[in-house]
């Protein structure tokens, strides 16, 4: 070393090694020459003479004012870092006390030098082409599931892998076969993997019909979650049945996803979904051939493109439910009817682009399986309703809605062409239909049993000549808003049909009044089991009491709504009832008191089992005694906004509480938490509490009622 330190001595340059002269660089010296000598050594010569040099460096103490020269160090306060670089630049200095170092200095720019030279290997760095074929070797569920986990990037690649195209998983081997080939446990195996073993060979025994079926609504559904779902359920045969309802975070990629693992898949569902497009109903065409179902619901993006590709590739569609789709126009339907044979079911609500000719080709072409048909709010005319009335020779449901431009002649025709002969329920609501059109529906469909009219301008007259044709087979009439028919017409039609009818519904018919007179006798409506009379304001006492004679075998009661209806009315109907009732609804009929309440349940309270009050404010505890005492059979007791307190609660929950399902008590201002003591104590079987507005019962309360009811659901 003395040798060494001699000859870079003797020079004026710098003769560093490498690593020194990386961090003396762009320096106008080096502390190896002699122009920057320590001063022990400048005054040894200079460096002129090496044994001087030598002679003084092997006799300093450490007394002198040592400075390590150059601009790395200028005081001794830098005296430990030049000491950390002493062995990087092969300088020679003598143990002095040296200060402790927390860290090694490293200058700047020698880290990056440093690691460029070091190179991570890591799989990420494949293309998406080799790691493609690398995935789709995966067969087993639980390498496919692991994978997933391992970034999104496999995730998506996991899920652009047809499921034709994963291979088969290995076939399971005998017990014998495993023992003799497992001499020693496999520790990479654990209990949750043999465990994934049994259901595998368990869901080799499933039918593709128990295929799962998920629903995502709102911020749920995501295209990450579509995808990680597909992925999970692809080993399985995918997903049965998908709903995806009202997301604008779904889009093609997440659709597709699914289709490509979900060759079982049957029925599809998408609302409100704007950003679907005629990508992911091609892909499902593609890839799932067994659809039966598709509906779909706001989906703007979606055109005839779309459901033409399901139409070429899903022949065994049977159901197809349109709704606010402004692209789908006739060629989509004239696909749907040319392709799919099979279908039984369509339905088309808000699609202005569809017209006559979609109806024609779709009614014409599948005229041998169509079984139901939903036409609302489009642009069709009379012609849609002959060519339906000519070919329909399968329709058992028919609904026609918000038709502007369909009138009298499109309802004469549709009746008159005879093809409608296994017609049974038809509904029109804001349609054209005229007493003419009704009465050529009535001979042209022998077998209608059920009909419903919606803002109808119908007369009296046309509805008597309609009831006359259809005596024979009409079963459920339906009256909503229909204000130019009159309780004339209504007993005309009971009447003529009152060897079937077993049904009447009256809804907000203005132009029903009260009558002054009727006959004394009137041939009773035997069949007649439900009738529904609600908000109709002008059905008072005289009407109620013409109906009662006609209605002598009810069942099932509903008077709603009508302020004008006493228990000067009710009584005589309660009494004249010969069959029991079982199911009785009084909402909203202010004027019922106490004495109805008490003959209902004493007259028929073996028998019914659902009774609502809601809103008689003159109904208090008495009515509950009494109840109490007859109504065994009562699961269902609604006194909502009535005058009951928990004495009659009480009462009644002793007799029946055994019994008694639900109860709604919102708006009884006089409830209190002893009733939630009573209930807890005696309704075991109570599964539903309404307690809204209960202004005497707290949130402490319902919380202990809770802990002790958990079965029974609280609306508070």
């Amino acid at each position: 070393w003395r040798r060494r330190l001699s000859t870079r001595l003797r020079g004026g340059t710098c003769r560093c090694s490498p690593v020194a002269r990386a961090a003396c660089r762009h320096r106008s010296s080096c502390p190896s020459s002699s122009s920057r000598l320590p001063p022990f050594l400048r005054s040894a010569g200079g460096g002129r003479s090496a044994a001087g040099s030598m002679r003084a460096l092997v006799d300093f103490g450490g007394g002198v004012d040592v400075r390590h020269g150059g601009r790395l160090l200028s005081d001794l306060v830098d005296s430990s870092l030049f000491l950390s670089l002493a062995p990087r630049v092969d300088v020679y200095c003598p143990f002095l006390k040296r200060t402790r170092v927390s860290a090694p200095f490293i200058p700047q720019g020698w880290k990056k030098w440093e690691n460029q030279s070091i190179k991570v290997c890591s799989i990420d760095s494949l293309t998406d082409e080799c790691l493609f074929e690398i995935l789709k070797r995966l067969g087993g569920k639980n390498e496919r599931s692991i994978a997933a986990c391992v970034s999104k990037r496999w995730l998506m690649l996991l899920s652009s892998i047809p499921s034709s195209e994963v291979p088969p998983p290995a076939p399971k081997l005998s017990v014998s076969s495993k023992q003799q080939k497992k001499f020693l446990p496999d520790l990479n195996e654990t209990a949750d993997d043999e465990d994934d073993e049994q259901e595998e060979e368990i869901f080799l025994l499933v039918d593709d019909d128990n295929c799962p079926s998920r629903c995502l609504e709102g911020t749920e559904a995501t295209d990450t979650r579509l995808v990680a779902m597909a992925v999970g359920t692809g080993s399985q045969g995918g997903v049965g049945e998908l709903m995806v309802r009202g997301s604008r975070l779904v889009t093609d990629v997440g659709v597709g996803a699914v289709a490509r693992n979900s060759p079982s898949l049957k029925v599809l569902s998408m609302w409100n979904t704007p950003d679907i497009t005629d990508e992911a109903l091609s892909q499902i065409a593609n890839c799932c051939p067994l659809l039966e179902k598709l509906d779909l619901y706001k989906c703007p993006l979606i055109s005839d493109k779309g459901i033409t590709a399901i139409a070429m590739k899903c022949p065994g569609l049977s159901s197809l439910t349109i709704q606010s789709c402004q692209k789908i126009g006739d060629e989509g339907l004239q696909a749907i009817g040319h392709f799919c044979l099979n279908l039984k079911s369509i339905s088309i609500v808000d699609s202005m682009l569809v017209g006559d000719c979609g109806v024609a080709g779709l009614v014409s072409s599948a005229s041998s399986s169509l079984q139901k048909i939903k036409l609302q709010r489009l642009a069709i005319t009379d012609m849609s309703l002959a060519v339906i009335g000519h070919y329909g020779k399968a329709i058992t449901d028919l609904i026609f809605a918000n038709l502007p431009n369909v009138g009298e002649k499109g309802f004469w025709v549709m009746g008159s062409a005879r093809g409608l002969l296994k017609l049974k329920s038809f509904t029109i609501a804001s349609c054209g239909v005229t007493d003419v059109g009704l009465e050529a529906v009535a001979k042209g469909c022998p077998m209608l049993k059920q009909l419903c009219l919606q803002r109808c301008h119908l007369s009296d007259a046309g509805m008597k000549k309609f009831a006359a044709a259809a005596a024979g087979s009409l079963e459920i009439l339906q009256l909503e808003e229909c204000n130019c028919i009159t309780l004339c017409g209504i007993v005309g039609v009971l009447l003529s049909c009152k060897a079937k009818v077993r049904s009447l519904t009256l809804v907000r018919c203005m132009g029903i009044r009260d009558v002054s007179s009727f006959p004394a006798s009137l041939p009773s409506c035997l069949a007649l089991r439900l009738l529904s009379i609600r908000h109709c304001p002008g059905f008072g006492n005289s009407s109620l009491a013409l109906i009662g004679k006609l209605c002598r075998r009810l069942q099932h009661l509903n008077l709603c709504e009508l302020s004008g209806v006493t228990d000067a009315a009710l009584i005589p109907l309660f009494q004249g009832c010969e069959s029991g009732l079982l199911k009785v609804s009084l909402g909203g009929c202010v004027n019922v008191t106490d004495a109805a309440v008490s003959v209902l349940a004493k007259r028929h309270g073996a028998t019914f089992q659902t009774l609502n009050l809601e809103g008689c404010r003159k109904v208090t505890d008495e009515s509950l005694s009494a109840i109490a005492d007859c109504c065994v059979m009562l699961k269902d007791l609604d006194v909502s906004r009535t005058a009951i307190t928990d004495d009659g609660v009480t009462a009644l929950t002793c007799a029946i509480g055994s019994n008694l399902k639900i109860l709604s008590l919102s708006g009884c201002s006089n409830i209190s938490a002893r009733t939630l003591l009573h209930l807890s104590n005696v309704c075991h079987s109570l599964l539903g509490l309404n307690l809204q507005q209960c202004n005497l019962v707290s949130s402490h309360d319902i919380a202990s009622f809770q802990k002790k009811m958990w079965q029974c659901d609280i609306v508070a």
